[in-house]
Formats: structure tokens, C-alpha cells, sequence
């Protein structure tokens, strides 16, 4: 039996619609992104993130950078965003040349403006369980889950990838929704051992069909995170094959990828109600 489609598409169209009513309700949302360098992929995924945000209403503002600009540079402009009471929300895109220090950038955002959700206060709101502003792909992937309903209360998630801005966030949020969790990453022993427990599989790790599909569990929900471009189109880091064993399985195109970008515009949102002080943010006062 095949695999229900998991369609991000259709949920994140349902949320951007939504997300266009609020915009109205709050009056001009500001999203500001820096693109430093040119690398090819990082100018697709701006380009579709602000054409996501003009059609919700919010204000796009692309700033770029060349490759060679200073840690320093690129941390003014940061600052000056900060200091723009008209941009609600700032996002670094990644990856950075490898001269400039991602962290230290990450901690230069204003946490109040962070919609990547990767400056340590928020990081450690997570961690906490009171989450302020999240990483939009686990966000979207824990609607999607909620969408399907998928139960996750005492389910055995396992998450492959320990990324900063996907696996170690997605472990925290379905840990906060008492799920047991695994995370696996390059060091695993026996990855498939691990997989084929999983109830609900999140892959996140960058590497053309890394799960096979002996290695999904029947029945089980699977997440596939991965966008790898081949010469045989976009695929992700599950072979879809797996859809003969899965219960749900997100496509890729179309499942994860326009969740994370709909989630970023809730997140832009979610930072305008926090500065207009429609909702509580610790220790900040604008």
C-alpha cells in the first residue's frame, strides 16, 4: 500500500492566506534578508522567499553583499537593521563565505528580529520549552505532523542530521511533544537499526536517497527534508521507494520546502507581534 502524501504546498498556501490576514491586522511587517556572495542556490532560495512575503503582504528588502565583505562589514549592516524600526525581521541567508564566522554574525541579530531563530537566547527558549522564535523547517514540519495527525505523544522519533538549523531544533520540539527521540548523524554505528524503529523518520542530511527503503519502518510516518539537485532532477535523502513501506511520506518537491518558507513568514509575523508588544517577549522592551 502506498504512502499518503504529506502536501506542504497545499498546507503552506492554507497558512500564507492566513498569514495575509494578520499582515492587514498589524499594518506594514518589515522582512529584511543579506545575501553575501553569489552562490547560485542561496539567490533561488532569496528569490523565493521574498516573492513569498510580497504575496502575504510583508515588505521585502534585499540587501546584498559581495563575497569578499569583512566579518565586520557584514556585521554593520546587521546592526543597522537592528536599529531600523521599520524591519521587523532579519535573516542571514546561509551559507556564509567561509572567512566570516556564522556564529558570531547569528549573535549579532537583535533576538526580538531573529526569524531564523539561531541567536543563543532563542536557541536556549527552545531548549527551555518556551519557545519565542524556531527554526521554520522543524516549525513546518511539526504542523505538517499535526496536519496529518500523526500522534507524536509517546512515539519513537528518529531523527537523522544534527544541524543547528533543522535536526537539533526538530529533536527539541518533538521531545517537547513527548515523543522519544533519537538523533543520529555521521558517527552512527548502524544507522538502519535506528531507522527501522522510528515511527516518525525526519532526514535531514543533504545526501541523495542516504535512506533506503529497507531501512523504514512499515507503517511509520517519514520526513524527507533533503533537497539534493542530481542529473536526474530534485530528489531528496529518502529513496522514494520507501513509499511502499511508509504510512505518510512528504514529496520531494512539495513537502517540506514550502513549509519552511511559509513557517519564515509566520515567524516574520510572529516578531511584529512581539515588537508591537502583542505578545510577551522576556527581557526585551522595545
Amino acid at each position: 500500500m502506498a504512502a499518503t502524501p504529506m502536501d506542504g504546498a497545499a498546507l503552506a498556501a492554507r497558512i500564507r492566506a492566513d498569514l495575509r490576514d494578520e499582515v492587514v491586522e498589524l499594518g506594514e511587517i518589515g522582512l529584511a534578508t543579506i545575501l553575501v556572495g553569489e552562490d547560485p542556490a542561496s539567490q533561488i532560495y532569496i528569490r523565493l522567499k521574498h516573492e513569498a512575503a510580497e504575496a502575504a503582504g510583508i515588505r521585502a528588502v534585499d540587501r546584498r553583499l559581495p563575497e569578499q565583505t569583512s566579518q565586520e562589514e557584514l556585521e554593520a549592516l546587521v546592526e543597522e537593521l537592528n536599529d531600523d524600526d521599520s524591519i521587523d525581521g532579519i535573516l542571514v541567508q546561509t551559507p556564509l563565505p567561509s572567512h566570516i564566522e556564522e556564529a558570531s554574525v547569528m549573535r549579532a541579530i537583535d533576538p526580538v528580529k531573529d526569524v531564523d531563530g539561531l541567536h543563543p537566547f532563542n536557541a536556549g527558549q527552545l531548549y527551555f520549552g518556551s519557545t519565542t522564535l524556531a527554526p521554520a523547517t522543524p516549525l513546518g514540519i511539526m504542523r505538517l505532523l499535526a496536519e496529518y495527525r500523526v500522534p507524536v505523544a509517546g512515539a519513537h522519533a528518529v531523527v537523522v542530521g544534527r544541524s543547528l538549523i533543522v535536526g537539533r531544533p526538530m529533536a527539541l520540539l518533538l521531545l517537547h511533544e513527548n515523543a522519544t527521540v533519537t538523533i543520529c548523524h555521521s558517527r552512527t554505528r548502524d544507522l538502519a537499526a535506528e531507522t527501522l524503529a522510528a515511527d516518525i523518520l525526519v532526514v535531514a542530511v543533504g545526501q541523495a536517497a542516504v535512506i533506503a527503503p529497507n531501512m523504514v519502518k512499515a507503517g511509520s510516518t517519514v520526513v524527507d527534508v533533503g533537497m539534493n539537485r542530481t542529473e536526474a532532477g530534485l530528489v531528496g535523502d529518502v529513496d522514494p521507494g520507501a513509499g511502499d513501506r511508509a504510512a505518510y511520506l512528504t514529496p520531494v518537491p512539495g513537502g517540506v520546502g514550502p513549509m519552511t518558507i511559509a513557517m519564515l513568514l509566520s515567524n516574520a509575523v510572529r516578531a511584529a507581534r512581539f515588537r508591537r508588544r502583542l505578545l510577551a517577549f522576556p527581557g526585551h522592551s522595545v
